[in-house]
């Protein structure tokens, strides 16, 4: 089965964790989101994969060189105008043959082998808030797709696109759709023909993550890291205590005193201690630092992410190349034990999570001694001054706190 991999958008609603940095490429168990989507992809049959890079492609185009599960194709979408219109910009590298669609910033679990035994067909999940989802309309006996609506403020089923589909190949030809109300060519509208043209079979997805908010990067890795088997290649201290399924990878070092409960991944480059704390589904990213006397807890380290000394980071996400003065210190609960938000394109929207911490964009840095509430974010590049508190966002970056 072809695939196209659609892996061109920026993904504003990341936040600042895409300003600077292509979301298939946020990192996911010591993985790009889209690496395991591809993966994905050939463990169910993929026999080559088409993917679509725009916002920058060149990051997602470099993991692709090195990817040698299968045959790769990436072609550009030069200007992002929807997801009808970026599969019609892979539609000449495609063979005239049935091909499979997936949204590269989706997590599957084994489903996708059933979709594509039965395609035409299309990836279904059921979901306690389906108005933030394409809801897919069936035959009563649900056994075929009649129709998807787009997000509906009163859906009629909790029945779910996937963002996963396999189409006929005359559907290469169907993908020139008008643009809709959101201004943009989307693949539903492909979808809809698709069930006027042909059966369209819903395969039912029994676990799958939309990444699309920051929370659910974090829960991505709580997923993946979920899976991991205690391997230690690295440097480790003999005074060091990993319990559990921890990963040290080759080339990296976890020093004396550390104590690192898995599930943890700490990839190549990175160092962790001395006297260091990490608990929790936490991943130190290829040459992160975890210095002296500091507490993580269940957080994503990018690359190059540093917290050097006597700090405290609990369920947050740390970009690239981001750097923590000593004693910064991240909040994680509200006193009233409610979800904590997080700004999202402008507006405060729960996480749905009671601890959550804090989401900071690449190259981000904060001075000595600064507060970083529940559900606060900062920009790419931002910076705090020593002894700062910081509810939801630095005002002079414009933010909504």
């Amino acid at each position: 089965m072809q695939t196209v991999l659609l892996a061109a958008g920026r993904g504003t609603r990341m936040g600042p964790l895409t300003d600077a940095t292509a979301k298939p490429m946020l990192p996911v168990a010591g993985e790009p989101l889209v690496g395991h989507a591809a993966r994905e992809a050939v463990a169910a049959g993929a026999s080559r994969l088409v993917v679509v890079v725009g916002y920058c492609g060149d990051d997602v185009r470099a993991y692709f060189e090195s990817f040698d599960a299968a045959p790769v194709t990436v072609v550009e979408q030069a200007e992002q105008r929807g997801t009808a219109d970026a599969v019609r910009t892979a539609a000449p590298a495609l063979a005239d043959a049935p091909f499979a669609v997936l949204n590269g910033d989706v997590l599957y679990d084994g489903d996708l082998a059933r979709l594509y035994e039965n395609g035409p067909g299309v990836g279904a999940a059921r979901v306690d808030d389906p108005s933030a989802y394409g809801v897919l309309e069936t035959t009563p006996d649900g056994g075929r797709v009649t129709g998807v609506t787009e997000k509906p403020d009163d859906p009629d089923s909790d029945l779910v696109n996937a963002g996963a589909y396999v189409f006929p190949a005359a559907a290469r030809d169907w993908l020139d759709v008008p643009a809709s109300e959101r201004g943009e060519r989307e693949l539903t509208a492909v979808l809809e023909r698709a069930c006027r043209a042909v059966d369209v079979t819903p395969v039912a997805f029994d676990r799958w993550l939309d990444v699309g908010r920051p929370w659910e990067l974090l829960a991505a890795n709580e997923w993946k890291l979920g899976e991991l088997d205690r391997r230690v290649d690295g440097d480790v201290h003999p005074d060091a205590d990993l319990r559990g399924d921890v990963v040290v990878e080759a080339g990296a070092r976890v020093d004396a005193g550390v104590v690192l409960e898995g599930p943890a991944l700490v990839c190549a480059g990175a160092s962790v201690g001395p006297n260091a704390y990490v608990r929790g589904a936490t991943v130190v990213g290829r040459d992160a630092k975890i210095g002296h006397g500091v507490e993580v807890k269940n957080s994503v380290f990018s690359p190059g992410a540093t917290v050097g000394h006597l700090s405290y980071v609990g369920d947050s996400v740390l970009g690239r190349d981001v750097n923590l003065g000593a004693g910064t210190t991240v909040a994680n609960l509200r006193h009233d034990d409610q979800p904590v938000a997080v700004a999202v394109n402008g507006d405060r929207v729960s996480t749905g999570r009671r601890k959550f911490g804090v989401v900071l964009g690449d190259g981000a840095k904060t001075g000595i001694q600064t507060s970083l509430n529940a559900g606060a974010t900062l920009p790419a590049g931002a910076t705090t001054a020593p002894g700062e508190t910081v509810l939801f966002g630095p005002p002079d970056h414009g933010s909504d706190g």
